[in-house]
């Protein structure tokens, strides 16, 4: 059968349609279109409950961590303090409450609620086969966060808004959401938190990430205590040059399988302690310093509650020499990609310029609002995060950072920026016909 012949048929398949609908009665034609939008809507939604990602259960190894003694020993495995859990606890025993009873917290006052920090800032970073990479990325972090002074600065925009909110009769309610936290919590509202802390999220890797990790972790894990005299006669051990525990520590995480960047990132992030939230890649490729931009910015955006999220950007380079260098398919994927987010992304998602920088602070108090609700395990979880801030309100802003170009990536240009689409058609749709939900 030739082209020509198959045209036809649909031709005079088309007219002979047409013409037994124009012998059905109008009311009866309606029902039909009605009834068959309704079969292909239901057919559609069955389909999306199938496809749509559904991350995994983390397993009990997963949920404990190791770190490095004073001693330079690596610690047997320990649990991790998990907020969510308490968070979802508290609120599963609200559900279906009808009215808020004296003494008894309400479920929006759950939703709100999240235990009080015990650290400054946490630091998430996800890993997988980055051996090569973690290791300046660490040197970094951790030459920039040893620097005491940044904290201080840190603490007193914090603080100062604090106080300043609180002095105002307007926005005197601009304390709510950490007062609540104190008030769920009040054996832990003695002093402010300090220090921090990195979760090297181990995802699946099959190389020495981890023996990396921790051999980082053991050479800048030890207090700096005077070396007590060698008395036994032997040769005393290489002095690791670190920072003091008291003010910060690495711990690492490894993932019994891959789960993707977007499922380690979410997995780091129900563990963390700080008062702030930062996720950062782990090829160093966004400057670490500029992590005072970011802290500036959630500063100064923070509503009533305290949720604020500012996101690294490097939509200030295009057209810069780092950017132009890329292969022109690289380019023409990047502006598709943009592209096909305005389409499919809530209006303020859509106008962010940089979605997929590797490096975004939160405030403690919006974490209840995004990583509960989180499916996405792969490359367009970074979107998924946003659109969920942008539905709960929470004040996002771009925030310009140094970036540079890092060899190594497990990005592969072609087959991930079509499965990022076809993920973000995914997320999207199931999203907008209630395959997920907040509840």
């Amino acid at each position: 059968m030739t082209g020509v012949d198959i045209i036809q048929c649909v031709s005079t398949w088309s007219i002979n349609v047409m013409r037994f609908a124009q012998q059905i009665p109008m009311p009866i034609l309606l029902l039909i279109i009605t009834i068959g939008s309704l079969a292909l809507i239901a057919l559609f939604y069955l389909v999306l409950c199938v496809i749509a990602p559904v991350p995994r259960a983390p397993l009990a190894s997963e949920k404990r961590y190791v770190t490095v003694d004073p001693n330079a020993d690596v610690t047997p495995p320990r649990s991790l303090p998990c907020w969510l859990d308490e968070w979802t606890t508290r609120r599963e025993a609200t559900r279906g409450r009808p009215t808020p009873q004296a003494g008894i917290e309400s479920e929006k006052d759950i939703d709100e609620a999240i235990e009080p920090p015990e650290v400054f800032l946490s630091v998430v970073v996800p890993a997988y086969n980055e051996e090569s990479r973690l290791p300046a990325m660490l040197d970094e972090a951790v030459a920039y966060l040893r620097r005491e002074e940044h904290f201080k600065d840190f603490r007193e925009m914090v603080n100062g808004d604090v106080h300043a909110s609180s002095s105002s009769k307007a926005n005197g309610v601009a304390k709510r959401g950490r007062q609540q936290q104190h008030q769920q919590h009040p054996q832990q509202q003695q002093k402010e938190p300090q220090g921090w802390e990195i979760l090297v999220i181990s995802d699946g890797s099959t190389d020495d990430t981890v023996d990396v990790a921790l051999s980082l972790a053991g050479a800048r894990g030890r207090n700096h205590r005077p070396r007590q005299p060698d008395t036994s006669g032997s040769s005393p051990p290489a002095k690791l040059d670190g920072l003091d525990t008291s003010k910060g520590t690495v711990r690492v995480v490894s993932l019994e399988r891959n789960r993707g960047k977007g499922g380690a990132v979410t997995h780091g992030m129900r563990h963390v302690r700080g008062q702030y939230v930062l996720f950062a890649d782990a090829d160093g490729a966004s400057t670490f310093s500029d992590l005072s931009k970011l802290m500036a910015t959630c500063r100064s955006i923070a509503d009533d509650r305290g949720r604020a999220i500012a996101i690294g950007s490097r939509a200030h380079l295009v057209g810069s020499e780092a950017v132009v260098k890329r292969s022109l398919l690289r380019n023409l994927l990047m502006h598709s990609f943009h592209l096909l987010l305005r389409l499919l992304t809530p209006p303020a998602t859509a106008l962010i310029k940089d979605t997929q920088c590797g490096f975004k602070l939160f405030s403690r108090p919006s974490l209840p609002y995004i990583i509960p609700y989180m499916h996405s395990d792969g490359w367009i979880f970074d979107v998924e995060m946003l659109m969920l801030a942008e539905a709960a309100g929470i004040p996002v802003q771009e925030v310009a950072v140094g970036w540079k170009e890092v060899g190594g990536s497990k990005l592969n240009v072609i087959w991930d920026s079509l499965g990022m689409a076809w993920g973000l058609a995914v997320l999207r749709a199931a999203w907008g016909m209630g395959v997920y939900r907040r509840r």
